[in-house]
């Protein structure tokens, strides 16, 4: 299968073919189909599965029917736990959509905003960025959301693990009623199910990463011992 099997349109089979990818991956494959189409998705799939071009590139193909506008009201929002995630993100972003006149912006917390302040004033059409920095600037009215046409959570998780419940809450409380949620997470966890039910308008249900699996990288090895000596037997495993 090549990535033009899937529906994309030239434009974007040829910026992922510059990095030198050919045939897509389990979860790009199911995914890009099913985003192309409009559905909400719940996929699970872990880190070096070729998830962000999964949703990426049928997400800048949706939003490329039609002209971009200079505008400070973000078309697709892509939230992501950390500013190292979402550094990666966008710079996915910004090489997918390298033939397309789709503008794009990182932002996050920990540095200072006026470069980001300036960058969403020239009008965006894709924003990646942490909770918290994000919901700093629209309170400022630096951006808006009246215009969300696609909104991701990638590695919802994660989000979750580290507190950002309620900042996701008031995220979607902000956004329009109408438009296409997409969810990525390692798990399907209790938490995120329960997270999706409130996000998702019935959802493809997509998984790569069956429960508990583990990574074929990591070498995994068992030691029976009794309470008493866990401690020390786990001091004295050698790394």
């Amino acid at each position: 299968m090549k990535f033009s099997d899937l529906g994309l349109n030239s434009i974007f089979v040829k910026a992922i073919e510059e990095k030198g990818y050919s045939e897509p991956t389990p979860i790009q494959a199911k995914a890009i189909p099913e985003i192309l189409k409009g559905k909400d998705i719940l996929a699970s799939a872990q880190t070096g599965t070729g998830k962000t071009a999964g949703f990426t590139l049928p997400l800048l193909q949706r939003l490329s029917k039609q002209k971009h506008h200079p505008s400070r009201s973000v078309r697709a929002l892509i939230l992501t736990p950390t500013r190292e995630l979402a550094s990666q993100v966008y710079e996915n972003v910004q090489e997918y959509s390298l033939f397309s006149d789709l503008k794009s912006t990182v932002i996050f917390g920990g540095v200072n905003q006026k470069p980001q302040v300036k960058k969403i004033n020239k009008g965006i059409d894709v924003l990646v960025a942490t909770p918290g920095r994000l919901l700093d600037l629209y309170r400022q009215k630096v951006l808006f959301f009246d215009k969300v046409e696609i909104l991701v959570l990638d590695e919802a998780d994660r989000m979750l693990d580290m507190g950002f419940h309620r900042e996701i809450s008031n995220i979607i409380s902000l956004l329009p009623n109408v438009r296409q949620n997409l969810m990525f997470s390692a798990t399907f966890s209790r938490e995120i199910k329960s997270l999706a039910q409130g996000i998702l308008n019935h959802p493809v249900q997509i998984d790569v990463s069956p429960g508990n699996a583990t990574v074929e990288a990591i070498i995994q090895s068992v030691f029976k011992v009794d309470r008493a000596t866990k401690i020390r037997a786990t001091n004295q495993i050698n790394y």
